[in-house]
């Protein structure tokens, strides 16, 4: 069935049960991961009167490669086969950057945690996971996250 499963990690609650369930789907099927985290750029929100801007992005970059780190040790332990890519969003949505890397990995499935965001949150925070399972052009797994 999938041999590929594309599972995007952000090192939230959510996306560590959507790891799980992924770990467990690779596990029955004898199917690989690759594990996605896409950073944004924070270019909006930083003053550089007050922060450095490189010295920004560079905390944001190790951040993401220690989502991927630990997350890759859990797949891993699990006797799964795995590989990792951090990707900067470069101003993209973060939607559109998982649908490219499915297709260039060519994966069959992807794997994603929504929050489960409605009303005016949803309109505030947007939806990656909505929109990857909008324009998505396999399957996508919605994990959803514990209710707050």
């Amino acid at each position: 069935m999938y041999q590929k499963i594309l599972v995007a990690v952000d090192g939230s609650v959510t996306s560590s049960l959507a790891l799980q369930e992924a770990i467990k789907l690779a596990k029955q099927l004898d199917a690989r991961l690759e594990l996605v985290h896409v950073y944004e750029d924070a270019v909006y929100l930083v003053d550089e009167n007050y922060f450095n801007y490189e010295e920004l992005l560079k905390t944001i970059h190790i951040r993401g490669e220690k989502i991927l780190t630990s997350a890759e040790a859990m797949v891993r332990a699990a006797g799964i086969p795995v590989e990792t890519k951090l990707i900067p969003s470069n101003n993209e949505r973060v939607a559109g950057i998982l649908e490219a890397e499915a297709e260039r990995w060519q994966a069959e499935l992807i794997v994603i945690g929504t929050h489960g965001h409605s009303g005016f949150s949803r309109l505030l925070l947007g939806s990656v996971a909505e929109g990857v399972a909008r324009i998505a052009s396999v399957p996508v797994l919605l994990i959803r996250g514990p209710k707050e």
